[in-house]
């Protein structure tokens, strides 16, 4: 045999094993979770229970924006000049983003991962609310088991990891709906689970009136969740507009990761 075909064999046999290795790292790792969250009762449900966090620790006027890409049927689109005005003016953002929606934009995301004004969160699989026992939340019923929410925030980290080369380190379920029990499984998985202190447009279903008025009611340390997957709405404008006034009114901007969260 020649020996380049020799060195082509092996690689392709050392890419096999590295690809069946996952998988029973990943089986190991979910029967883990479940053994030792199995005998564990939520007694919580909904957007602020024990563990999530929803602010900055700073007495700084800094604010953080998060923007989701949830990636269900009407939520796959992109708003490049939203993200535009952001990279513009140096203005950072988590951007919490969807499986579905990677597997449609995929190009995109990898150019948003590149950008350090960004950094790329963890909004699952699917998009289901974070449940152990299938609660719902907007009509969206939340993962029924630890099996399931186990694949619903590690599958998707996984996927980020193997695109970016960085796994992510925060998490927002679909709906930003909790129970304590899922909050701690994120946090086993090294995740910290993200709230948000300002609504700041509802899905995107908002006028740009209203988005403005719910980004000037900031103080020191919140944290603002808003859409970047809906050009359509008003997001966008509202945002902008909000954030040129509270630039003027001394206000800064960070990702999660420059402060610690509570």
């Amino acid at each position: 045999m020649k020996k380049s075909f020799i060195y082509a064999l092996v690689c392709l046999l050392s890419l096999n094993a590295y690809a069946a290795a996952p998988k029973d790292d990943y089986d190991t790792l979910k029967k883990s979770i479940v053994k030792q969250f199995e005998k564990q009762t939520p007694k919580e449900w909904g957007e602020n229970v024990k563990g999530v966090k929803t602010q900055l620790i700073t007495k700084d006027k800094t604010i953080a924006i998060t923007l989701d890409a949830c990636g269900s049927p009407h939520g796959m689109a992109y708003d490049g000049k939203l993200i535009s005005y952001l990279e513009k003016n140096q203005i950072p953002a988590t951007l919490f983003i969807n499986a579905r929606w990677i597997d449609n934009n995929l190009e995109t995301f990898k150019k948003l991962a590149a950008n350090p004004l960004f950094e790329i969160g963890n909004h699952g699989m699917e998009h289901k609310p974070a449940s152990v026992s299938g609660e719902s939340a907007y009509g969206l019923k939340g993962t029924a088991s630890i099996e399931e929410f186990v694949d619903e925030i590690e599958q998707s980290a996984r996927k980020i990891q193997s695109i970016t080369n960085k796994r992510p380190v925060y998490f927002r379920s679909g709906t930003a709906y909790y129970d304590e029990v899922a909050v701690k499984i994120a946090n086993k998985l090294k995740h910290q689970v993200i709230g948000f202190s300002i609504l700041g447009d509802a899905g995107a279903t908002y006028t740009a009136k209203k988005v403005e008025n719910a980004f000037l009611t900031a103080k020191n340390g919140d944290i603002v969740i808003a859409h970047f997957n809906h050009p359509e709405s008003q997001t966008r404008e509202g945002m902008i507009r909000a954030i040129e006034k509270l630039k003027k009114d001394g206000y800064k901007f960070a990702k999660l990761s420059d402060y610690k969260l509570k």
